[in-house]
């Protein structure tokens, strides 16, 4: 068993939300909770309660394993076309027009 490491999720959550776009202020809106509260998440000088995390993940596009331990948890069914839906599913817009962009030169490439 992994041990939790609220510096660690704190951290995941300030990449995930910077990466989203979404500011500070913003994520302790749309996760009912006051800022200051938020910033000390990301710190790790806070944890969360399970409805927090839940809301959190809901609003990062992370699985709670994701955002607790960091990593997904494959199955043993988890195809390549799984696993690229996964990955698209926790970008911004921008960035899932980029990797369509890159993906039709890349198959343009190999016919």
């Amino acid at each position: 068993m992994k041990d939790y490491n609220k510096k660690a999720v704190g951290e995941r959550i300030r990449l995930q939300r910077k990466a989203l776009g979404i500011s500070q202020e913003e994520f302790a809106e749309r996760v009912e909770r006051v800022p200051r509260f938020c910033a000390d998440i990301e710190r790790g000088q806070v944890g969360m309660s399970i409805e927090t995390m839940l809301s959190v993940c809901s609003l990062l596009k992370l699985t709670p394993n994701e955002l607790l331990i960091g990593e997904s948890a494959p199955t043993a069914n988890t195809n390549e076309l799984e696993l690229i839906t996964s990955a698209l599913s926790k970008c911004t817009e921008k960035q899932r027009k980029d990797a369509y962009a890159l993906l039709k030169l890349f198959l343009k490439a190999i016919q």
